[in-house]
């Protein structure tokens, strides 16, 4: 009988391993500071094209999407929110250090949000009403936009940002070129849509001849004014729509509200705000403004 011999495996050669695949996406990062969450959720929000831009982005750090996480660094992070701590300075100063092109989203970010109204008053009086040990707390005294603490990008305004635009920055992103997101105002928008304007034709209050374009002109389309949703357009005339608003029977102290809402921080409305007040304060003291 012959005797048959066993058969021994062969020794593991390292040579004839499969290639192990190499992500060669760009890296993707969402960060969220102060903020309602709601940029975030307009990225969700893109549905289809999400599915899209995830064939040729890796979505590496997304908390508010997926509980994975992939180190960074970055090639692209998209900040919501503004800065209010002094644990938010420390992170946004190490998220710019990971990052290599980072992007700002909404109007907390851009220009520091509802929120920045804290900026006009006197915060430890808040911390007493609000918290029942506000020793406990670290806050700042203002509300600030993140491009006050480190290089930005690119600004996309919004509360929320529109999602075509959004997918227009990544778009814009994985292709090497600039956004074509439009500076001109929501006027340019209605005229687009056919609206009848709102505060001619109804002598409704509107911000759109001041404000950028990018909501649509939603709120017009419906007949009421616009809100600033999207902050002041390149050189926005807010000389003129002070003088129109009061025009349509507004006083100083309601225009000054009209123009601290989502964007209260941002530089043209907040000036504007402010020379309204210290137009109030001249007038009560029988004096002339600063």
């Amino acid at each position: 009988m012959v005797e048959h011999a066993h058969e021994h495996p062969q020794p593991h050669d390292a040579g004839h391993d499969a290639p192990v695949a190499v992500d060669t996406r760009p890296k993707l990062a969402v960060w969220k500071f102060a903020s309602c969450d709601g940029c975030q959720l307009s990225i969700l929000n893109c549905e289809d094209e999400l599915l899209q831009i995830a064939e040729n982005i890796h979505i590496a750090y997304f908390p508010e999407a997926t509980r994975a996480i992939v180190e960074g660094p970055y090639e692209l992070s998209l900040v919501e929110g503004s800065i209010t701590t002094p644990e938010d300075v420390r992170r946004i100063h190490e998220i710019r250090a990971q990052s290599g092109t980072l992007v700002t989203i909404g109007a907390c970010a851009t220009a520091g949000g509802i929120q920045a109204l804290r900026n006009w008053a006197d915060v430890d009086e808040f911390r007493s009403i609000v918290y029942a040990h506000p020793e406990y707390l670290s806050t700042l005294d203002r509300s600030t936009p993140i491009a006050s603490h480190v290089d930005v990008d690119y600004e996309l305004r919004g509360c929320p940002v529109d999602k075509t635009q959004l997918v227009e920055v990544l778009a814009a992103f994985l292709n090497g070129r600039k956004p074509r997101i439009p500076t001109y105002s929501v006027c340019v928008e209605c005229k687009l849509k056919g609206n009848v304007c709102v505060p001619v034709a109804t002598g409704t209050p509107c911000l759109g001849p001041v404000t950028q374009a990018g909501c649509g002109a939603l709120c017009p389309s419906y007949g009421r004014g616009c809100y600033g949703c999207f902050g002041p357009q390149d050189s926005a005339n807010t000389d003129a729509m002070t003088r129109q608003l009061t025009e349509l029977g507004m006083t100083g102290a309601d225009i000054v509200r009209v123009y601290r809402t989502f964007n209260a921080g941002a530089p043209e409305f907040a000036a504007a705000s402010d020379a309204l007040e210290a137009a109030a304060a001249a007038s009560a003291g029988g004096g002339e403004p600063s």
